[in-house]
């Protein structure tokens, strides 16, 4: 079959079929379908459909497609069950649209611009409200009729992992978050949180030694009400008497960051500890620029949220490794591992510090793949060793978010968001970052560079 009618009856005869009779059943499709279907079959069936889409692609796609409203299709998403024969029945309009049941309503998230060099220039402090931006794990918290859940921002179910907040919600309504660790009246590092993530559930020692703990942004449905459509600061002061009416040491809510000008949020953003964040200006990743009169928006719309990040961490580390990548880039090394400096055994020695993927252009990608092939010295599977001494080989200047110790490394360090900011052809790798290099920053909290108001 090629209709979705068609399409529907596979996904349903796999999910009933006995396993015995799976081989038989692909056998006869394989015989009927050309080559572009069965290797889309095959692909599908062993989960191996790499096309580089995302959900928000996906989404838009569907949403033109039956020429609805991207909000439309993004509020029941998450509410229905694979085949997802009522959201194809309602995109291809032969049905309305699909009744989810509110318990299960994920309402999407709005998130934030990056703030870029220049932004600040085109806009108005008095037109901003600004608070600070958590490292932590964006999430939504959701109650009703007396069924409680904890979505991570892309709408997983995450409640198993957390019962210590399901516990804490005794609300009707729907608000969303920074995911934390909180112990001794401060934010644990995110090292922390990780121990906790990705769980299906989790014992009563997990839950001692790491508490989770939710700092409030947003109000999204206080009982019955949908405040999405009001002004951010209307829903700020509903949050507030909100967070207040909870009065659970677990929920608390993120302070705003008084300010009257971009030279004095700027000053705050660099010291989050004299600008008010308190023991908590560790657990700092920058601030939130919010305009007063948004409404809460599904998706990144450009304009009424900016996130300004702190300046990240740079070091010098060599190229160690490196791995080839997937989708597009499948054919390239563009999975590296890179190290710094250590004095070992037998004088100085490279130890892996971060592994990154990402942060440098296709021209750049190409350079470096051609580097990796001519400069293999051992192969591990499909991992390449490339030549990394003093007088030889691939420098990359590395910009990462924070350090935390880890026992898993042997430098016994671990970078947060590491990313290639450049590449340094001009630099021998015996000039690179050495590990006590690193071992400062974790104990200083790192150096920063330029602020967006320079330029």
């Amino acid at each position: 079959h090629t209709d979705a009618e068609g399409r529907m009856v596979l996904a349903d005869t796999l999910t009933l079929a006995a396993r015995a009779k799976v081989p038989e059943l692909l056998a006869g499709w394989l015989d009927r379908l050309d080559a572009d279907a069965r290797w889309a079959l095959i692909k599908l069936l062993t989960g191996g459909l790499r096309v580089g889409v995302s959900e928000r692609l996906a989404k838009t796609a569907l949403a033109e497609h039956g020429k609805v409203e991207l909000a439309q299709v993004e509020e029941v998403w998450h509410g229905l069950d694979p085949p997802y024969r009522a959201l194809f029945d309602w995109i291809e309009g032969r049905t309305p649209p699909p009744q989810i049941d509110t318990s299960r309503l994920f309402r999407p998230l709005m998130l934030a611009q990056a703030l870029e060099e220049g932004d600040l220039l085109s806009l108005k402090p008095e037109d901003f409200r600004a608070e600070w931006k958590w490292d932590g794990i964006r999430v939504q918290i959701a109650s009703s009729g007396g069924t409680r859940r904890l979505y991570s921002r892309a709408g997983e179910d995450v409640s198993g992992a957390f019962p210590d907040i399901i516990e804490a919600i005794d609300f009707e309504g729907v608000f969303d978050g920074e995911l934390l660790v909180r112990r001794e009246e401060a934010v644990a590092p995110f090292n922390d949180l990780q121990q906790r993530l990705n769980r299906k559930t989790v014992n009563a020692k997990l839950i001692q030694e790491f508490p989770a703990h939710i700092r409030a942004y947003d109000l999204l449905v206080d009982e019955h009400e949908d405040l999405r459509d009001r002004p951010f600061a209307a829903r700020r002061e509903k949050l507030e008497a909100f967070v207040q009416r909870l009065n659970d040491p677990r929920i608390d809510i993120s302070p705003v960051v008084p300010f009257e000008s971009w030279e004095a949020l700027t000053a705050a953003r660099a010291d989050p500890g004299r600008a008010g964040a308190g023991e908590d200006a560790e657990a700092v990743e920058g601030v939130m620029l919010k305009r007063r009169d948004s409404a809460y928006l599904p998706g990144r719309p450009k304009g009424p949220w900016w996130k300004w990040k702190r300046d990240p961490m740079i070091v010098d580390a060599v190229l160690m490794y490196a791995q080839r990548g997937h989708g597009k880039r499948s054919s390239y090394y563009s999975d590296y591992t890179f190290g710094v400096w250590m004095k070992g055994a037998n004088g100085d020695e490279l130890v892996p510090v971060g592994k990154a993927y990402f942060g440098f252009t296709d021209e750049e990608l190409l350079r470096i793949d051609k580097f990796v092939r001519k400069n293999t010295v051992e192969r591990f599977g499909p991992v390449r060793e490339v030549t990394h001494e003093p007088d030889e080989g691939l420098v990359f200047e590395v910009a990462f978010e924070g350090l935390q110790k880890s026992t898993r490394h042997k430098s016994g360090l671990a970078m947060r968001f590491p990313r290639i900011s450049r590449l340094r052809w001009d630099k021998p790798p015996k000039e690179a970052d050495r590990l006590e290099t690193l071992e400062r920053m974790l104990e200083l909290g790192g150096s920063r560079v330029a602020s967006p108001l320079a330029s």
